[in-house]
C-alpha cells in the first residue's frame, strides 16, 4: 500500500468510540504517548504551539468524574437535576482507561484566538488518527462544564480547557461514514 492509501484508509475508518464501548484493557504510556507526540506535529502559525494536555487515569479518572458531577449539581437549578446525568459523569471517566484534557495556551498579543482554536483541533485530529491507527478508541467531549475545570487542572491564567478526549480499547465493529459526497461542498473558481 502507498502512504496515501495507508493514511486514506486511517482517515475514512476514524468513528468516535464513546466510553460505553470500552473494554477493561490498560493502553500502555508507550501508547498514550504516540498519540501525544503526534499531536504534537499539528500546524501552528508562529509555532506558538499552543496546545497543552493533562493525562488523567486511574484514581485520577474518579476524581474527574466527581468533580464533573459536582459542578453539574452546583450549576443546574434544582427543578432540572437529574441524578442519571450526575452518576454519568464518573461512569464514563470509569469506562475509559485513560482521558486527556485538551487545553489551550493562549498568546493574544501574537495571534487571534481562533487561529490558537484551530491549531488545537488540528493536533486533536493527529490524536484521533493516531489512536485510530494504534486500535485505540477516541471521543473529543465537550460538556459545558469544562469551563469550570481550570483549577482541578492547575490551569495557566492564559489558558482554557476546550475539551476532553476519552480513551480505550475496544471490541465494536467498524461502521460506515455518514457524509454526503464532497462534491456538494466544494466550488471550483478557475477563471
Amino acid at each position: 500500500m502507498s502512504n496515501y492509501e495507508v493514511l486514506s484508509n486511517i482517515i475514512k475508518n476514524r468513528r468516535s468510540i464513546f466510553p460505553i464501548s470500552y473494554i477493561q484493557k490498560e493502553i500502555p504510556v508507550a501508547v498514550i504517548e504516540q498519540i501525544l507526540e503526534n499531536a504534537n506535529y499539528a500546524p501552528t502559525h508562529k509555532l506558538t504551539q499552543p496546545w497543552r494536555f493533562v493525562v488523567m487515569r486511574k484514581e485520577a479518572k474518579g476524581r474527574l468524574g466527581a468533580t464533573l458531577g459536582d459542578l453539574y449539581k452546583s450549576n443546574v437549578p434544582e427543578n432540572q437535576f437529574l441524578q442519571k446525568k450526575h452518576a454519568s459523569f464518573s461512569e464514563k471517566a470509569n469506562q475509559a482507561d485513560c482521558i486527556l484534557a485538551i487545553n489551550i495556551q493562549f498568546h493574544p498579543n501574537e495571534l487571534p484566538a481562533w487561529e490558537e482554536i484551530a491549531a488545537v483541533g488540528c493536533a486533536v485530529q493527529n490524536m484521533a488518527l493516531t489512536a485510530e491507527a494504534l486500535g485505540v478508541g477516541a471521543y473529543w467531549s465537550s460538556p459545558p462544564l469544562i469551563d469550570d475545570l481550570g483549577d482541578f487542572l492547575g490551569l495557566a491564567e492564559n489558558e482554557k480547557c476546550f475539551g476532553l478526549f476519552y480513551m480505550g480499547y475496544h471490541n465494536e465493529e467498524s461502521r460506515n461514514a455518514n457524509r454526503t459526497p464532497i462534491t456538494e461542498k466544494v466550488k471550483w473558481l478557475e477563471k
